[in-house]
């Protein structure tokens, strides 16, 4: 089976579209979560993601709009953006967001939002690759969160190997070693590269393969200040940062 995996699509149904368009009809859809916060589109992104997610876990945005849980650490764009979100979130949509887990586990891979167990974490050195590994048994540890597409591999003799991704590229899986993989965001990325980040998972294959793809980025930026939302949410879109 080969999975799609998505996370971090902050409302930005174009990005999501884009995304979308590059998927086969039988590819199975793995979401891990911040569906909405910052972008301008938090009901349309939320109804395609139900429509055809296999899977799809809580990301810290997606709670925050729930209950405004750890809305006092958001920075103040991140908050008012958040405000607005809550503003014009259907029922229907806000209580789906509230069904949804933490965690979701297979034999062969996790979904969580940021690190099992502490999950919304930021994992951005290899020491916190390490807590994440020791924290589950899972072999392949699927995140996003940074919005940093990146690859930690743990080696049997409990080295870690670690690896940007900035422009994509295939990982093939290796017996005895275990992943954590950074699909990056598809909606605000922040590795300097602004084109839509997300990856596939081919079970079969044994491959990750995080991919790069172009949306209307002017067009998402112009929606934005329409909305009345921070004008930083749009003008780092074009950076990718």
């Amino acid at each position: 089976m080969r999975y799609a995996v998505v996370s971090d699509v902050h409302s930005n149904i174009e990005a999501l579209d884009a995304v979308f368009a590059t998927l086969r009809d039988d590819d199975a859809l793995l979401c891990l979560g911040d569906i909405v916060g910052y972008g301008p589109n938090p009901n349309e992104c939320i109804e395609k993601i139900r429509a055809r997610a296999t899977a799809t876990v809580l990301g810290n945005h997606d709670v925050a709009a729930i209950d405004n849980f750890g809305l006092a650490y958001f920075n103040p764009a991140a908050r008012a953006a958040m405000k607005w979100t809550q503003s014009v979130l259907s029922a229907h949509n806000l209580a789906w967001l509230d069904t949804l887990g933490y965690e979701f586990r297979m034999p062969e891979f996790l979904l969580v939002h940021g690190a099992p167990v502490n999950y919304f974490e930021y994992i951005l050195d290899k020491a916190g690759a390490g807590r994440a590994f020791a924290a589950t048994d899972a072999p392949i540890i699927f995140i996003g969160h940074t919005h940093i597409a990146e690859v930690y591999a743990l080696h049997p003799d409990g080295s870690i190997h670690h690896e940007h991704l900035q422009l994509g590229g295939e990982i093939a899986l290796a017996d005895g070693v275990r992943y954590l993989i950074n699909v990056g965001s598809v909606g605000q990325p922040r590795d300097l590269n602004p084109l839509s980040s997300f990856g596939f998972y081919d079970s079969a294959a044994r491959t990750v393969t995080v991919s790069r793809v172009e949306y209307p980025i002017a067009q998402v930026q112009a929606k934005i200040t329409a909305a009345g939302l921070p004008e930083a949410l749009a003008r780092r879109l074009q950076v990718g940062r």
